[in-house]
């Protein structure tokens, strides 16, 4: 049988809430739908790679400048980057000296999908075509994005915006651009329209990007991208990324998210682990499984979806063995609007003895959101929309929420700091 991949669906029934702290005034209205005894990371207190992940946080928190890279990874949540856009905002406002810098994103608008708000890269979207991991029929080269944008036209002019809609004081500026794409083909020329901007220009074949370096911070850049010679057969661009970059410390927080992704559909990504290797996660968020379970209970295969897990954690594992890995087990959802998913009681089982046996921690949302069939009550509240899988925009902003109180007091236990004095900083930004 073949399942539909479980797209992205947002309800825009409430008002746009920036990122702003919600909980607190929210909780007499929706609390009674909220396992607050659950919203904890399960088992961090004994994981010796938290410890050290806690330690460098808290000396961001204390004005030291240094770097933390957050990788984020799962489906359709992720890529609308909404509630993992306000969990960036928060850790980024830590002090004056957290903001480090944008870093990987991808021009999902060129792969005719749903965007992010928060950055934008335009070109004419007609000459492009997409192609997602996660659509069986789609077959390309795919790298970190696990999606990917193929050119095949003469030329184009290509617009990258660092800043759209964004909702934080400090704007990202970068002087440093990666762009991913197939670098063992030639066919194009990718130049700067204002070449006077340029300092260097280095192509890196074996990770696979162009780094083009600026005299000045910018948040803003044109390119041209044109066929080198008419005659070329079957040309291709296909572009995998790009990484905005500059020389700050502070926090990154990178958010990789597919619409219908599935530990499946990333094994596809066959340069996902050589792309990866470019950087050194201080922590990575495994919020992958929706779409795994996304099935009648008799066709799920917790074993297969063990076996691919654990995989995906030593492959992590493999690029930063002190990396903290915080798995995340899916909320409650509705298969095919019709059922209670019992399959993700299931991957709940499979994910604590997981992070049991690798000494990591869970943030276990479907017991947050109360078990079974939970997700009907938070539709019928309005922080669902009919599927019951996603959330409406109020919906994942309490669920950035919900994860920052679990991450400070994670935090606060770990490094022996009032948990009060840390949610007030957070609660207070204003952003």
């Amino acid at each position: 049988m073949k399942h539909r991949l479980v797209l992205l669906f947002i309800g825009f029934t409430t008002t746009l809430l920036a990122q702003n702290y919600v909980l607190d005034s929210l909780t007499p209205k929706y609390g009674h739908l909220i396992n607050f005894e659950a919203n904890t990371f399960k088992m961090a207190d004994s994981s010796p790679t938290f410890r050290q992940f806690f330690s460098k946080l808290d000396a961001v928190y204390s004005g030291e400048k240094q770097k933390l890279h957050i990788f984020h990874i799962g489906g359709s949540h992720i890529q609308a980057d909404i509630y993992s856009n306000k969990i960036r905002t928060y850790l980024q406002n830590t002090n004056t000296v957290s903001q480090g810098q944008r870093g990987f994103v991808f021009p999902y608008h060129l792969a005719h999908t749903n965007n992010p708000t928060n950055y934008r890269i335009e070109a004419t979207k007609s000459k492009w075509k997409g192609y997602r991991s996660s659509v069986r029929k789609d077959s390309i080269a795919w790298g970190l994005a696990g999606v990917t944008a193929a050119f095949r036209e003469k030329s184009d002019t290509i617009i990258v915006k660092s800043n759209y809609r964004n909702y934080t004081n400090q704007p990202y500026e970068f002087n440093k651009l990666r762009i991913f794409y197939n670098t063992w083909k030639s066919d194009y020329n990718l130049t700067v329209l204002d070449p006077e901007l340029v300092i260097s220009d280095t192509l890196n074949s074996d990770k696979m990007y162009r780094e083009f370096r600026f005299n000045k911070l910018i948040d803003e850049v044109e390119f041209c991208l044109e066929l080198k010679n008419d005659s070329i057969a079957n040309p291709e661009f296909a572009l995998m990324g790009m990484e905005f970059m500059n020389d700050n410390d502070g926090i990154e927080y990178t958010s990789i998210g597919v619409n219908g992704g599935s530990f499946a559909y990333y094994d596809r990504a066959a340069y996902f682990e050589k792309q990866l290797q470019l950087y050194k996660p201080d922590l990575f968020i495994i919020a992958i499984g929706t779409n795994d379970a996304y099935m009648p209970k008799s066709e799920f295969d917790a074993e297969k979806f063990r076996e691919y897990y654990e995989a995906f954690m030593r492959m992590i594992q493999r690029v930063n063995p002190d990396c903290a890995i915080l798995l995340m087990v899916p909320n409650d959802d509705y298969y095919q609007r019709k059922i209670p998913n019992p399959n993700t009681a299931t991957q709940q089982k499979v994910i604590m003895e997981l992070a049991e046996k690798h000494q990591m921690a869970v943030w276990d949302l479907y017991d947050i959101m109360g078990g079974l069939g939970s997700s009907n009550k938070w539709y019928q509240n309005k922080l669902m929309p009919r599927d019951r899988i996603h959330f409406t925009q109020l919906g994942y902003s309490i669920k950035a929420d919900l994860f920052m109180e679990a991450l400070i007091d994670a935090w606060a236990k770990s490094t022996h700091r009032n948990k009060e004095e840390l949610l007030k900083h957070y609660k207070t930004l204003n952003e």
